[in-house]
This record gives structure tokens, C-alpha cells and sequence, in this order.
């Protein structure tokens, strides 16, 4: 009942399967009002929330699982909005390279790879603690430690969707964005994002709206902002993920980033729309199109990354722009409080 509003209004939800439920009509009331017949684990369970409402972050086999889970996840926490998030020493050296990484993205564009598998290389001792694992996997967000100090994760997932953006995406990133914004912990986003995902599904459902919440989160958080771009940043998606025209802090790119309004094929048939009658021209202007854009220097004369760096510098280069941020201060214009668009 109204209770659930109590859990509902914190800022995470641990639950556990088979003994966690959260609902605001039980499945009494909904068989005698919609005349649905559901239990109590479909209708507010650990996986319902997990995998389809969102509600909650993580889902856990069992009590004891789930209090460990909660001591290590505390640890990256400060005690209060006022301080900085705990140190703890490591002995994970800061210029540690991956020479795997240089080989991470495959040659074919279209192809997809685990974007954990980045974010897990470039952490003290490889270490990431995911959160909402199993909701809207296009987007993957969690926290891990550099040089010691917690920092929050937020990357797209090309193994999920293409890592496009979508309404559940974006306001997963969102409400974790500006819980960093909170706590003063750094953000790091890694991009591959192809757009926002087309379909009258999304557009019905308020993708504008719901998208710019990602936006907005970004554009609002005073903590430090360091962006990599890994392959593909197209269009909206490019500006909403950490972009410099969201007062991104420091934004590097991979030789293998592409930065442009869209893809080669579908800029080329707008841009040359009735002027291309076969197919030969059509694969001539994309690779005219690819040879301009496909690359990240384009962008970089431009100012729009400070940066392109190999993939086995990733982690140094991160943590160097970290230290450089470490006691950056923006102040905001004053005013009651913000109106995100909800």
C-alpha cells in the first residue's frame, strides 16, 4: 500500500528473491478490481522489479548475499553530502596499461563487444559493482575505485539494443547521475551510442522527455566529468552522454570514435537525396562521408575532445584528469530548486 512509497522515495532498493515484495494493490485487490490473476512474486517481487519496473537496483539470492553486497557497496559511499568519497590504498598502479584493449572493438562497425569488459580493465584491481544489472541493459552503470577513490560508471552497451538510448536508458542513467552529483563522486561515462532508439513505441511513450532527464542530469552536475568516446556517437545520444557541450570537463576519444550527426549510410542518402541513382555512387559518397567524419580528428580541430588516446592509456589518462579535477568547484546560479523535466 502506501507504505511502499517509503522505499520508493531512497536512493537504492536492495531486494531478495522469494522473500521481497513491493506493490500498491496486492493480488486480491487486483483480481477483484482488473480481474488478473497473478502472485505475489509476479505482481512486486525481486524479479519484477529488477528486470521490469525498475524499482529496484539489485536483486539478491538470499539475506546473507544480500548484507554482504550492502557492505561493499557502503564502502564507496561518503558518510554525508558534505565530504568526499573514502580512499581506500591500493596497489593497482595508476599508469597500469591493457594492451587488450587496442583489440576490444571489433573491425566491423555493426559488430558488438562487452563494454564490461572495458570498464572492469580500467578499475583498481578490476573491480566494478554493477547496479540495475538486469534493467534496461543498454546502458550499464555502477561504481568502481581509481587511484583508491570511488567514481561512477555509466557506459553504453553494444551487446544490448546496439547501446542505443531509450526511455528506460535514460532515466536509469539520469537518477544515477545526479545521485553522484549528490555525493560528490566523479563521473566517467564511456560512449558508444548509435542514437536514440527510433520506433512509435518510444516516441508515444515521451522519449523526449524522458531522454531530456539525461540531459538535464548532465548539464546540472558540478562534480568532475571525464568522457571517452569509444566507437560510435551519433547525433542527440552524442550530446546527452557526457558531450562538451554539456560542459563535460575533459573528453577524450579512441582512434576508432566516430563523431557525427548519423552514420555514413543514412547521412549520405539525406544529404544526396534524388542526386544518387545506383548503388556504385551511393558506396562512393559513404566512403567519401566515412573518410571526412569516421574519425575523431574532425571533431578535435573543433574543440569538441581535448584528446585522442590510445585504448591501453585509457586508465592513466582518466586518472590524470581525475587528479587535475580533484578540487574543481562550479558554482550555480542560485535559485529554489530545478524543474527536471519528470
Amino acid at each position: 500500500g502506501g507504505a511502499v512509497y517509503s522505499p520508493a522515495t531512497t536512493d537504492y532498493v536492495f531486494m531478495v528473491k522469494d522473500t521481497s515484495y513491493m506493490f500498491v494493490t496486492g493480488p486480491d485487490v487486483v483480481k477483484a478490481v482488473t480481474h488478473e490473476d497473478v502472485t505475489q512474486e509476479e505482481l512486486g517481487g525481486a524479479i519484477t522489479h529488477t528486470t521490469k519496473s525498475g524499482v529496484a537496483d539489485i536483486g539478491f539470492e538470499t539475506d546473507v548475499e544480500a548484507l554482504e553486497n550492502l557492505r561493499m557497496f557502503l564502502d564507496f559511499l561518503p558518510s554525508s553530502n558534505k565530504e568526499r568519497p573514502p580512499k581506500i590504498p591500493t596497489d593497482d598502479p595508476a599508469d597500469r596499461q591493457e594492451p587488450s584493449l587496442d583489440s576490444l572493438i571489433p573491425e566491423n562497425p555493426n559488430e558488438s563487444y562487452d563494454v564490461k569488459e572495458l570498464i572492469t580493465k580500467i578499475l583498481d584491481e578490476n573491480y566494478f559493482f554493477e547496479l540495475q544489472p538486469d534493467y534496461a541493459k543498454n546502458i550499464v552503470i555502477g561504481y568502481g575505485r581509481m587511484e583508491g577513490s570511488t567514481v561512477g560508471i555509466v557506459a553504453n552497451q553494444p551487446m544490448a539494443l546496439a547501446g542505443c538510448l531509450d526511455i528506460d536508458a535514460s532515466v536509469k542513467a539520469a537518477r544515477f547521475i545526479r545521485f553522484c552529483d549528490c555525493f560528490n563522486i566523479p563521473i566517467v561515462m564511456l560512449v558508444d551510442v548509435p542514437g536514440f532508439l527510433p520506433g512509435t513505441q518510444q516516441e508515444f511513450g515521451g522519449l523526449i522527455r524522458h531522454g531530456a532527464k539525461l540531459l538535464y542530469a548532465f548539464a546540472e552536475a558540478t562534480v568532475p566529468k571525464v568522457t571517452v568516446i569509444i566507437r560510435k556517437a551519433y547525433g542527440g545520444a552524442y550530446i546527452v552522454m557526457g558531450s562538451k557541450h554539456l560542459r563535460g570537463d575533459v573528453n577524450y576519444a579512441w582512434p576508432s570514435a566516430e563523431i557525427a550527426v548519423m552514420g555514413s549510410k543514412g547521412a549520405v542518402e539525406i544529404i544526396f537525396r534524388g542526386d544518387l541513382d545506383d548503388d556504385k555512387k551511393i558506396k562512393e559518397r559513404e566512403l567519401e562521408y566515412q573518410k571526412q567524419f569516421a574519425n575523431p580528428f574532425r571533431v578535435g580541430t573543433r574543440g569538441y575532445i581535448d584528446d585522442v588516446i590510445m585504448p591501453h592509456n585509457t586508465r592513466w589518462r582518466i586518472i590524470r584528469s581525475l587528479r587535475m579535477l580533484r578540487n574543481k568547484k562550479q558554482d550555480m546560479p542560485w535559485k529554489k530548486h530545478g524543474n527536471i523535466p519528470l
